[in-house]
């Protein structure tokens, strides 16, 4: 009898547990989990974007020979640095030195013939006075030294041209920079037909960044920019920065120079041409890299990524609201930067998003919001980067 009161009381006391448990399952299941959320507020924002650019040098001169002749030196190599009015070459000058040799000869004949000439027509003129010869024969005396003059001018010319052909054997920079590639060697016939030059020098004080945009991206900046002219806007334009082909951002600041004035109807972009000064002489002709070209986008809001979801290729973001319930609500995206976006329309600052953990939200689920602490402030500044 006792066995069966002890066995009643054991199944009274199961019967209670499991009623208890039923109880607490169900509060289990509904307990609100923490989640970050982020208020929204409107931002000034500075888009970066990438835009591939090549480098070239504020000047790059082709060094050419303005006569023939044979290299007989070479004072200087591949990517040295020159200065204006320094040796590089020197041509054989052998035969322009019998040149000048002969146009000085020829130079002293004319003058013999013009004394020759003068002295002549000062015989005549005194017969002339008195009537012993005719004034004709004045005449063919003056002639005769006018045409004595008229060739020493010619033969002076010839001397000047000879003389300045053996000048143009001594070859000098004419601008500092950098020396390019030689192709010819000492021994190298050259002359003013080579169709390549002996060498480039590259002035790179200065570097050019030339780099391209399409016609919708201008047509979007250019209407952003103050100014009646393009030469206006151009100067209303900020600095542009410079990433290596090593990744590493280039220490100085350019400015857009100039915009070409024609759109390329094959690929519907326009040129773009960058100064960078180049004090270090890090930048060499035939350089690559990419240009940081900022764009400003006033009152924007701002959100990472991670804070959206994509649902039938729409997009979007988890607003927490009354009772901390969250409800999900459509966003136009503007822009995507990096791990970033702006949004265009569906959100307006003061909402409160889910920052994060989106995947473990349902519909009306209700949360503990945990501020992170990053929402950005009215009137601040935020840069974001965009590969094109």
């Amino acid at each position: 009898m006792v066995k069966g009161k002890y066995l009643i009381i054991l199944g009274t006391a199961l019967l209670a547990l499991a009623s208890c448990n039923k109880t607490q399952k169900p509060q289990m299941a509904h307990k609100a989990a923490p989640f970050q959320v982020q208020t929204l507020e409107k931002s000034d924002v500075t888009v970066y974007k990438k835009y591939a650019a090549n480098i070239e040098g504020e000047q790059n001169v082709e060094i050419r020979s303005k006569v023939d002749g044979f290299i007989e030196k070479i004072y200087i190599d591949e990517g040295a640095t020159v200065k204006k009015g320094q040796l590089l070459f020197k041509l054989s000058a052998e035969t322009l030195n019998q040149q000048l040799n002969a146009a000085q000869a020829n130079i002293e004949v004319a003058k013999s013939q013009v004394e020759v000439a003068q002295v002549e027509l000062e015989k005549i003129r005194p017969l002339v006075e008195k009537n012993i010869v005719s004034s004709i024969e004045l005449k063919t005396a003056s002639s005769k030294l006018n045409a004595a003059k008229a060739q020493l001018s010619a033969v002076k010319a010839n001397y000047l041209n000879a003389k300045e052909n053996l000048e143009y054997t001594i070859i000098t920079s004419p601008v500092d920079g950098i020396v390019g590639s030689i192709p010819y060697k000492v021994g190298s016939l050259v002359g003013r037909n080579e169709a390549q030059a002996l060498t480039t020098v590259s002035d790179i004080k200065n570097v050019y960044a030339y780099f391209t945009m399409n016609e919708k991206q201008l047509l979007e900046f250019i209407r952003r920019l103050g100014g009646n002219s393009m030469s206006e806007k151009i100067e209303k334009m900020p600095e542009v920065e410079l990433y290596l082909a090593d990744g590493s951002l280039y220490k100085y600041k350019g400015k857009i120079e100039t915009i070409n004035g024609m759109v390329n109807p094959r690929t519907g972009s326009v040129n773009y041409r960058a100064i960078f000064p180049n004090p270090d002489r890090l930048l060499r002709n035939g350089n690559s890299g990419k240009i940081m070209f900022p764009t400003q986008i006033s009152s924007a809001i701002l959100l990472p990524q991670k804070s959206t979801f994509e649902l039938q290729g729409k997009r979007f973001v988890y607003v927490v609201g009354t009772e901390d319930k969250v409800k999900s609500k459509e966003v136009i995206v503007s822009e995507t930067v990096g791990d970033q976006i702006i949004v265009q329309s569906g959100l307006k600052a003061g909402e409160v998003i889910v920052n994060d953990g989106l995947i473990k939200l349902r519909e009306g689920m209700q949360i503990i919001p945990n501020p992170i602490g990053l929402a950005v402030q009215q009137g601040s500044n935020k840069e974001v980067l965009s590969d094109k």
